[in-house]
């Protein structure tokens, strides 16, 4: 039993969790791209990032293994990007700070997936049993192009206090 659930329960709220944190991040990406700053999806995408990787450590012990230190990493991040939102409040280089360290936390949700679809989906364990074929290789290193190619993009357009200050001056 973790958190009064039975393992199979708790999985699955963890990947529900990890899911609705994904659909989040993207939809964050997405206003990023805009550069607004969508404070409900943010907060929602924060929120379930971090519960994803604090419930991770919750399942049973079998020692530190990679899944652990991608969730150590993760929770530091995130503790950089939440710093970087609602302390700084994206002031100077906290702005980039941010969209970076959203960017790598969904990152890591979105990488953690493909890896546990791997190893559980059925149609796709044949294609990689032990995690290091080519197609699993090939599916996280597509991952991580996108990211970076998305992470830019969100670097670049993401100026949501500039947005605030165009606007004002069009009200005038």
């Amino acid at each position: 039993m973790i958190l009064g659930m039975s393992l199979a329960t708790f999985t699955l709220f963890h990947v529900i969790i990890s899911l609705v944190g994904i659909f989040a991040g993207l939809v964050v990406v997405w206003g990023m791209f805009g550069a607004a700053r969508l404070p409900a999806w943010t907060a929602l995408f924060l929120v379930t990032t971090v519960a994803t990787s604090v419930t991770g450590f919750m399942f049973p012990f079998k020692g530190f293994d990679p899944a652990d230190g991608v969730g150590v990493i993760s929770l530091v991040v995130l503790a950089i990007t939440i710093l970087a939102l609602y302390v700084c409040d994206l002031a100077r280089a906290w702005r980039w700070i941010y969209v970076v360290g959203a960017m790598i936390s969904l990152y890591f949700n979105v990488f953690v997936a493909v890896a546990q679809s791997f190893a559980k989906v059925s149609f796709l364990h044949p294609l990689a049993p032990t995690g290091s074929e080519p197609p699993f290789v090939i599916a996280q290193v597509l991952v991580m192009i996108i990211f970076i190619v998305l992470g830019i993009f969100a670097v670049k357009r993401f100026h949501p206090l500039a947005q605030v200050q165009v606007a004002a001056q069009a009200r005038a």
